[in-house]
């Protein structure tokens, strides 16, 4: 996350060039959104399993980051596919993640615009309920995105999930016992999807970001070319992970 945010400052300041940036996690990670209480997460069952916890500078719901391919846009907020806001951004960037999916031999349903009720909002877990241009095939979702806006630039984020169990973020989190936990379970396994679930074999982690790549650069014609971080951006994202993220945070107590 803290290499996210110096790539996004870096870009603003127009001193590294439009970014996307293919990641993974090791060990997983529970992620929350920028605004979301801590106080949703089971951290006596996090530490047993052995898996991290980060806040995102983006906003959005619990994420457990497993077995997964991360992508990050970064981008001046005046290039054409991000200057409409978020909403037509979001639309635009699905358009790079549809023809990535594509490539690798599925048919995802058409993103649309779909307001979330309260009770969607109130919801903690990210991929239980798909927001605005979120991607879903057969009407389960797939990939997760979230979006910041600061300086002027745009990092939007998100999530495909390669294998795995899917339902396994409801483990670490806080519910009333042991049946609302099967039942978040079981919301889970009807709504969401890992790729492997819907082509029936494994995708290696290489194979799905080249697809991603590619279809980014089809969808919106962008061209890329193959670069680690800068010096700068590295100096500066320690500092933002001793500033931002090596901070604790307790659930409140009662």
């Amino acid at each position: 996350m803290a290499v996210d945010e110096a790539i996004l400052e870096a870009v603003a300041a127009a001193e590294s060039p439009p970014t996307l940036r293919l990641y993974a996690w090791d060990p997983p990670c529970l992620s929350l959104g920028r605004a979301q209480s801590i106080d949703v997460v089971d951290e006596t069952a996090l530490a047993a399993a052995g898996w991290d916890l980060v806040r995102r500078p983006t906003g959005g719901r619990a994420l457990l980051h497993a077995d997964e391919l991360t992508y990050a846009v970064v981008a001046p907020d005046r290039m054409p596919a991000l200057s409409g806001g978020v909403l037509v951004s979001y639309r635009e960037l699905s358009r790079g993640l549809l023809a990535g999916l594509e490539r690798l031999g599925l048919h995802p349903d058409p993103p649309t615009y779909a307001a979330l009720s309260d009770a969607d909002r109130s919801n903690p877990v990210c991929f239980e309920v798909p927001s605005a241009y979120e991607i879903t095939v057969g009407g389960r979702k797939l990939i997760g995105s979230a979006q910041l806006r600061r300086l002027g630039a745009v990092l939007q984020h998100g999530s495909l999930p390669l294998e795995g169990d899917i339902t396994r973020v409801a483990r670490v989190l806080r519910h009333a016992g042991p049946a609302e936990q099967h039942q978040a379970a079981a919301r889970l396994t009807r709504h969401a999807v890992t790729l492997r679930d819907l082509l029936g074999f494994p995708v290696p982690w290489e194979e799905a970001s080249r697809a991603l790549q590619a279809g980014f650069a089809q969808a919106l014609g962008w061209d890329f070319v193959a670069a680690g971080l800068t010096s700068p951006e590295e100096l500066r994202a320690q500092q933002i992970e001793t500033e931002r993220y090596r901070v604790e945070e307790s659930a409140r107590t009662s």
